[in-house]
């Protein structure tokens, strides 16, 4: 039994592009490089960067559910 052609085209792609916020934001070096305001005695530079792990998993989450909706796609 054959199955559909996959469709082919950019938008497919696009939710990808997600996936660089996170690592673009993390090579902003200046934005994260000092050690106020603490929490719970942490540096900012500390807790930004595990932060940002976190909120790439959720990028990635959501890539994820995006991707999946646009293959079920007829």
């Amino acid at each position: 039994m054959m199955s559909k052609p996959e469709r082919r085209g950019l938008h497919r792609y696009v939710p990808r592009l997600l996936l660089a916020v996170p690592f673009l934001v993390v090579l902003w070096v200046p934005s994260y490089n000092r050690i106020e305001p603490q929490l719970g005695g942490i540096p900012f530079f500390y807790w930004y960067q595990l932060a940002w792990i976190l909120l790439g998993a959720v990028f990635v989450l959501i890539v994820y559910a995006i991707e999946r909706r646009l293959g079920r796609e007829p």
